[in-house]
């Protein structure tokens, strides 16, 4: 595993949508506001346009903060490239039909923030099970409900599966598909490490204050 995943703040991860001046500028303000990840996600975009757009979002994040992590969506090419120019880029999300977990880290280095795609207690019982260099450090459970972003042909695990899912792993598990603001804390007591919001803070008008609420309501529904 990564040997940094033990400094991050889990709690809530924002997946970018959009490719714009927007989209730098929602990414960097949720960083402000205390986000511990930003994933880069345009999946439209072709290679290079990907690249310029990762390397935008990672300076906008470091320039406010040092402590939010940026991992690209699928892309392990795009988030070496980005590494290689200079950008604090920390890793890549992959899903089930993206490089194995072991392939990106070889690429992209030991310590690198892999997370992983597993939806239903098969997958995560199967990454559970991974050890050394094909061991992720996250997974992703998902969808909670249904949502354009996240149409992967599973029923949505819903706020009742969430804790037969994170009974089955001792890795953090982000909740993602169509999590709403008002859903934080309520996913915050099913044994989840955090929230995967896309949406709700992309295309909020203040996305840091999004951020914000979204982290507020997390810390409330813990206690």
């Amino acid at each position: 595993m990564g040997l940094m995943s033990e400094s991050i703040d889990w709690r809530l991860h924002v997946v970018t949508s959009g490719s714009g001046a927007a989209t730098v500028t929602a990414a960097a303000g949720a960083a402000r506001a205390g986000a511990g990840i930003v994933q880069v996600r345009a999946k439209e975009l072709l290679a290079a346009d990907l690249l310029e757009l990762v390397c935008r979002v990672a300076d906008a994040v470091a320039a406010v903060t040092s402590r939010t992590k940026v991992i690209v969506n699928d892309r392990v090419d795009v988030a070496d490239a980005a590494r290689r120019r200079g950008a604090r880029v920390h890793g890549v999300h992959l899903g089930q039909r993206d490089l194995p977990v072991e392939h990106a880290r070889a690429v992209l280095g030991p310590d690198v923030l892999i997370g992983l795609t597993a939806g239903t207690p098969e997958l995560v019982a199967e990454a559970e099970a991974r050890r050394g260099p094909g061991r992720p450090d996250y997974l992703g459970g998902g969808p909670f409900r249904p949502t354009p972003t996240k149409d992967v042909g599973r029923p949505p695990i819903g706020l009742a599966g969430y804790p037969v899912l994170a009974g089955l792993t001792s890795l953090p598990l982000i909740a993602i598909g169509d999590v709403q603001l008002g859903d934080v804390g309520d996913l915050a007591a099913t044994g989840v490490a955090g929230v995967a919001v896309v949406r709700a803070v992309m295309t909020a008008p203040d996305p840091g204050a999004v951020a914000a609420l979204c982290l507020d309501a997390w810390d409330t529904g813990v206690r």
